[in-house]
């Protein structure tokens, strides 16, 4: 039986909005390829639309994308729109994915980072902060998209593989259940 306890949930998704809020403004700056940094509040919002999906995942978007707005020099509003649009689309089913099908998340993320990431560098280009459409393509969108990417691998993996957490949603067997067999498990027939 699942219990659905907001509480919980709500306290689990702000403990990690402040980690990746920590890890944006102290460790995402500091650690580069070509000029492409990590994106934490695409991370945040990808893990909240892959988990719960839904109003939450659209509210986390919008609020990841307000606080990265808030935290660089590019234009506000425009990584808050692009990750509402990004919540959306990975959360529309409402429903956990991670514990579904972590492959699939994992796909899905990638593309959704990659395509945020050439939105949000083309409108740089656009309002004068980068020089060329190479520069935008090889040297801002790639980079970026590939170091996101690896900072949600870690989160999405253990919150995927979590047990007895509202972020998990799913739960494994206990230890004796496997161990002994249950007669619900048709994995032991």
């Amino acid at each position: 039986m699942q219990v659905k306890d907001t509480n919980r949930n709500r306290r689990d998704f702000g403990v990690l909005a402040c980690i990746c809020l920590v890890l944006q403004v102290a460790v995402a700056p500091n650690i580069a390829l070509g000029n492409g940094r990590a994106n934490l509040g695409l991370v945040f919002a990808g893990i909240a639309s892959l988990l719960v999906g839904g109003r939450l995942g659209v509210l986390c978007g919008f609020l990841a994308g307000f606080v990265f707005d808030l935290s660089t020099t590019g234009p506000i509003g425009l990584m808050s729109f692009l990750l509402t649009i990004a919540s959306f689309v990975l959360g529309i089913e409402a429903r956990n994915r991670m514990a579904d099908d972590f492959a699939g998340s994992m796909r899905l993320f990638s593309w959704m980072t990659l395509g945020v990431s050439l939105f949000y560098h083309v409108a740089m280009l656009l309002v004068g902060d980068a020089t060329s459409l190479i520069d935008v393509v090889f040297m801002r969108t790639v980079p970026t998209a590939i170091l996101t990417i690896i900072a949600f691998t870690p989160f999405a993996y253990v919150i995927s593989h979590e047990t007895g957490s509202a972020l998990s949603l799913g739960g494994k067997p206990s230890k004796s259940a496997r161990s002994h067999g249950s007669r619900y498990d048709i994995g032991n027939l």
